[in-house]
C-alpha cells in the first residue's frame, strides 16, 4: 500500500508538467515558429541584441512589481514612478546642467521620499495596498506632467518660462541605454534581487509575511517594516526602468513609462509559475519579459499593428494569471 502511495506520487501529471514549464515551452515554441517564418531577418544577432535590450527596461521596473507582491502587496503605480524618473532626471540635464551621477542620486532619493506616501497609506492608514497604488500612479503621473509643464523634456529647449537652455545630456548617461550596457544592468539587478530574496534572511521574510502575515508577525518578524522595505524597493526599480528609460530615449516624453506597468505587472505574474515555484521570484520574472519581449519583437516583425500588440499582452497577462491561481488552488 505504502509503495503504491510513493508511485502516485512520482506519477507524470502532463498538467503539472505544462504548469510548471508551460512558460519556458511557449518561449522555445515562439522562437521557432518566428525562425521559421522569418529566417534571415529573426535569426540575426542584432534581432537577438533588440529583444534583449527592449525588454531590459521592462524587467528592471518589473522587478519592482515583483518584490511587491513577495509581501502580498501590489504596486500599480511602477509606470506613472517611471514617467516621473524619466522627467525629473531629463529636467536635470537639460534645466540645470548637473553631472550624471549627481542627477541619478537626486532622481532616485526624491523618488523615494515620494514613495513614502504609498508605504504610510498601506502600512499605518492600512488602506489597500491597490487603491492606494492606483491613487499614486495618477499623483506621480499629474506630478511628471505638471514640473515638465504638460510636454517633452529634450535638448535646446526652452523652460516654461520661455529661458533658453544650454545643458546637454552627458555622453557618459547615454551609455546606460545603449547596448550592451542596458543588458548588463538588467541582468546584474536580476541576479542581485534573486540573491536578495533567496539567501538573505530579509527576503526570506518578506516571502513569509506575504505567505501568513499573522504568522509572520507572531513569530517576531517586523511586518510593517519588511511591507514598507518592499514598496521603498518597489518605486527604487521603477525610479531606475525610468532613469534607463530617458538614457536609451535620450528625451522625456509625456507617459513616457504608462506602456510599461503591463508588460511588467504580465512579467511578474508569469514568473510565479516558471519551474513550479509558485512564488514571484527575480528569475522567473526575466523569463516572463522574455515572452513578452519576444512575442512582440515577432508580430512586429511579421506587420502586425502596433495598436493590436496591447491584445496580446492581454492575452498573455490573462494565461499567466490563470496559470499562477489553477496552480495555487491545487
Amino acid at each position: 500500500m505504502e509503495l503504491n502511495l510513493t508511485k502516485s506520487k512520482n506519477k507524470f501529471s502532463p498538467v503539472d508538467f505544462l504548469t510548471k514549464w508551460g512558460t519556458v515551452i511557449t518561449i522555445v515554441f515562439l522562437f521557432i515558429f518566428f525562425s521559421a517564418i522569418m529566417p534571415d531577418t529573426f535569426l540575426k544577432m542584432s534581432n537577438m541584441v533588440t529583444i534583449l535590450r527592449s525588454i531590459s527596461i521592462v524587467t528592471v521596473i518589473a522587478i519592482g512589481v515583483t518584490i511587491s507582491l513577495t509581501v502580498n502587496g501590489f504596486d500599480l503605480s511602477v509606470g506613472s514612478t517611471a514617467t516621473f524618473a524619466d522627467a525629473l532626471i531629463m529636467t536635470m540635464f537639460v534645466w540645470h546642467g548637473m553631472s550624471t551621477g549627481l542627477s541619478i542620486v537626486a532622481t532616485l532619493l526624491i523618488a523615494l521620499a515620494i514613495s513614502a506616501i504609498n508605504a504610510f497609506f498601506i502600512v499605518k492608514v492600512k488602506v489597500p495596498d491597490m487603491l492606494v497604488t492606483l491613487a499614486t500612479m495618477f499623483v506621480f503621473q499629474g506630478v511628471a506632467m505638471t514640473y515638465a509643464g504638460g510636454g517633452s523634456v529634450s535638448e535646446n529647449m526652452a523652460r516654461l518660462d520661455g529661458t533658453p537652455t544650454t545643458g546637454k545630456v552627458p555622453a557618459f548617461f547615454k551609455l546606460i541605454g545603449q547596448a550592451p550596457w542596458i543588458i548588463i544592468i538588467m541582468l546584474v539587478i536580476v541576479v542581485l534581487v534573486h540573491i536578495f530574496l533567496t539567501y538573505t534572511k530579509h527576503g526570506r521574510y518578506m516571502y513569509t509575511v506575504g505567505g501568513n502575515l499573522e504568522a509572520a508577525r507572531l513569530s517576531g518578524i517586523a511586518v510593517n517594516k519588511y511591507r514598507t522595505l518592499a514598496y521603498f524597493m518597489s518605486t527604487f526599480f521603477a525610479t531606475f526602468g525610468g532613469i534607463m528609460l530617458a538614457s536609451r530615449v535620450g528625451s522625456a516624453q509625456i507617459n513616457a513609462g504608462a506602456g510599461y506597468l503591463m508588460p511588467a505587472v504580465a512579467a511578474a505574474y508569469i514568473g510565479f509559475s516558471v519551474a513550479g515555484t509558485g512564488k514571484p521570484n527575480a528569475i522567473g520574472t526575466l523569463v516572463g519579459a522574455l515572452l513578452v519581449g519576444i512575442l512582440e519583437n515577432g508580430l512586429v516583425m511579421l506587420s502586425v499593428p502596433y495598436y493590436s500588440l496591447d491584445i496580446v499582452k492581454g492575452a498573455v497577462l490573462i494565461l499567466a494569471l490563470a496559470s499562477t491561481y489553477f496552480r495555487s488552488k491545487k
